[in-house]
């Protein structure tokens, strides 16, 4: 019998190509265990985005709602998955960035992993908050006013971080207890 904790949530994963194939895939199947219904929103027509997994081309994800048609009021909650490519090129697309303060405007768990967090920089949401990344961000999440700790998973108020793929358990479950209070 599937879990029902989070019957009734939709969850918007947003992404491109380039995102961390297990930093997308792995909570968006934690979320459906755990009852949400989770699209994956992207920019432009594409059907499906490719991964990256660990160094090499991974697989090929589908295309659920594009990202001029995703409306945060539709969505529970938001995923920015990590990798370099993907979170790169989302902080630069000012529709990207300006779902993320949609989300964030409206009080809705924003979680972002790995390289995810450049794109809470560039939508204006890290000063003067408590977050993670990986190492390589540090210096940028400080530049731009975060106080950057090496943990798990660094929860302030409606951001949820985390480092790198061995944290996804751990991400995954404060998003799902985020949602289920």
């Amino acid at each position: 019998m599937a879990n029902t904790t989070l019957s009734g949530r939709r969850i918007a994963v947003l992404a491109t190509d380039g995102f961390e194939q297990s930093e997308l895939t792995e909570p968006k199947r934690l979320l459906e265990e755990a009852g949400a219904k989770v699209d994956v929103i992207s920019p432009g027509d594409a059907k499906q985005i490719k991964g990256w997994d660990k160094k090499d081309w991974g697989q090929a994800v589908p295309v659920d709602v594009s990202l001029d048609k995703a409306d945060a009021g539709q969505y529970d909650a938001l995923v920015l998955p990590g990798g370099v490519i993907n979170p790169d090129q989302l902080r630069i697309n000012e529709k990207a960035v300006s779902l993320v303060k949609r989300f964030a405007e409206a009080g809705k768990p924003v979680a972002a992993i790995c390289h995810g967090p450049w794109t809470l920089i560039n939508a204006g949401l890290v000063e003067g908050k408590k977050v993670t990344s990986w190492p390589s961000l540090r210096q940028d999440l400080s530049n731009a006013g975060a106080h950057w700790e090496d943990s798990q998973v660094v929860t302030d108020g409606n951001l949820i971080t985390s480092r790198k793929p061995d944290d996804i358990p751990a991400f995954t479950e404060t998003l799902i207890k985020a949602l289920a209070a």
